[in-house]
């Protein structure tokens, strides 16, 4: 009996990013029909368990324009949607998703994200090959400059918490009837 691979899935207008996440794949199979048809096999592991995905997309795709990458880690998919719309599920069927299915959040973007300067266009695959620093696959994800703080705020409330606390223990301590202070007040 086959198993089903944790896969996650994001979405442009244009296209669908489908990465089914199984470390050292091997016998690949994947087909691809333009009515929306997702078929996925391989084996992994010492024991070669097989894995198996089918699934039956939201509506129709452009499969010539599709592209499809095996990594180590994990196999990735670029679909290239048929109408550049944007899709309501990844999936036909409605009601809860299978529980291998997952939203992509480190390549989502929302609809009305889609063409900002964050948001950019999707990345390409050119001939087969992923651009991996594009993709957010680790790297840290960082793309900027770390933003100059402004220490003068900071600072401040910083040095009146320091005086408050500086005066607070200048305060005498009233002496116990023995005449040593109170450890309770200091």
């Amino acid at each position: 009996m086959s198993r089903h691979p944790s896969v996650k899935w994001a979405q442009r207008s244009d296209k669908l990013f489908i990465t089914v996440q199984l470390p050292d794949a091997q016998d690949v199979k994947f087909k691809l029909e333009p009515e929306g048809k997702f078929f996925f096999s391989a084996t992994s592991g010492a024991d070669k368990t097989p894995y198996e995905i089918e699934l039956e997309l939201l509506d129709k795709v452009n499969v010539e324009e599709s592209k499809a990458g095996i990594g180590s880690r994990n196999i990735q998919y670029i679909v290239k949607k048929a109408e550049n719309k944007w899709w309501s599920r990844l999936i036909k069927p409605t009601g809860k998703p299978p529980v291998f299915l997952t939203v992509d959040w480190d390549k989502w973007i929302d609809e009305d994200e889609e063409f900002t300067s964050k948001g950019g266009a999707a990345p390409d695959m050119g001939d087969m090959g992923f651009d991996f620093p594009d993709m957010g696959l680790g790297g840290g994800g960082f793309d900027g400059a770390v933003p100059e703080m402004d220490d003068d705020d900071e600072n401040d409330t910083e040095d009146e918490n320091v005086e408050e606390a500086s005066s607070a223990e200048k305060e005498e301590v009233p002496p116990t009837a023995s005449g040593e202070a109170d450890p309770k007040k200091t």
